[in-house]
């Protein structure tokens, strides 16, 4: 699940590349390009990564560029934003987001506020990037999604990658912005293969923050995603066009500042919206989307209420047959589609 769509021969210069390469490739770019940067996180190091994104980093870099922390999200981010406040660019790497909330204060109350309390003289150029939301037997307490829970805070922007051109372009452009931005990644996503092409393959690439892209043309209904769900959409696109319905998959890339104007003029031109996260449903990425539709004029275009798609309502349980009942799957997507549209 969450697999490039088009897994056919690729055409010249365009190769076969993980997520985890990918962001790799990202990390090994910019510390090369910018000697202010530098990762930090626990087993980044010596271990090559929890998740194996900084292998090969620390033996090119050495001790200064990329630093195993103690298991303290509180302590490390900490010194990351003293540093990024003292002119570094740190990228500080969260084993998992879920613990993150262990050093909430710093990334809200330090990173994201800083340049505006300080009138501007203080920027905070400082990444947080790690797995988000799912993965597979985690239970509960590894398994929330927190684009809802920073998207909703001024002064930080705020990144969600499905593709490998996702995660690299992202990456790069979040470590050169000046201002702290979440990136939030899948865990489940890491070892799938997407087609990259040279373009995105140079050390030039970046994916700019704060527009989304259309993975698939459709006139009938609009799909809206974020993350592992944008790859559910594409399978029931492709389930969906098979039975003549044409969904137009639109991949938000970023969380906040949010591209509602492309899916504005998708909703024009389609009469129909689905949002698909897999968050909870209450003050979600999705409840955000269909807020901002019924407020501008792309409202007056809709032909039937707008459905979310989302994550059951529950703390995640450990059970899989649970587990799977939780999370939206390709089936959630095709009957909300058949729903909206009355079919």
């Amino acid at each position: 699940a969450g697999r490039s769509p088009a897994l056919h021969c690729p055409a010249a210069g365009v190769s076969q590349v993980t997520v985890r390469d990918a962001l790799n490739q990202a990390l090994d770019e910019e510390l090369e390009r910018d000697e202010r940067v530098f990762l930090l996180g626990e087993e980044v190091a010596q271990y090559d990564g929890a998740y194996k994104i900084s292998r090969g980093l620390w033996k090119k870099y050495g001790d200064k560029r990329v630093i195993d922390t103690p298991i303290s999200e509180m302590g490390f981010t900490g010194i990351a934003v003293g540093a990024a406040m003292a002119g570094l660019r740190p990228v500080c790497e969260f084993m998992t987001f879920n613990f993150s909330m262990q050093a909430i204060d710093q990334v809200i109350n330090s990173a994201a506020k800083t340049c505006y309390m300080s009138a501007g003289a203080i920027a905070v150029p400082i990444v947080f990037r790690g797995p988000n939301g799912a993965s597979a037997g985690v239970a509960a307490q590894h398994s929330q999604c927190f684009a809802a829970w920073y998207g909703h805070c001024p002064g930080l922007k705020v990144v969600s990658p499905w593709s490998s051109e996702d995660a690299k372009g992202l990456l790069k452009a979040s470590i050169r912005d000046d201002n702290p931005v979440v990136m939030l990644e899948n865990e489940l996503l890491y070892g799938v293969p997407f087609e990259m092409s040279e373009q995105a393959q140079s050390k030039d690439f970046v994916v700019p923050i704060g527009k989304a892209k259309i993975e698939r043309q459709g006139t009938h209904v609009t799909l809206v995603s974020h993350s592992r769900p944008v790859g559910h959409c594409l399978e029931a696109a492709a389930v969906l066009a098979k039975e003549g319905v044409e969904c137009e998959v639109i991949n938000l890339r970023t969380i906040r500042p949010m591209d509602i104007e492309t899916v504005e003029a998708s909703v024009v031109k389609t009469n129909h919206l689905v949002t698909v996260e897999g968050g909870w449903p209450q003050f979600g990425v999705g409840a955000e989307i269909c807020a901002r539709i019924m407020e501008g004029s792309a409202f007056n275009y809709l032909d039937a209420p707008a459905v979310r798609v989302t994550g059951a309502d529950v703390p995640m349980p450990y059970a899989k047959i649970l587990e799977d009942n939780c999370i939206p799957q390709v089936k959630d997507i095709i009957f909300a589609v058949k729903k909206t549209l009355n079919i």
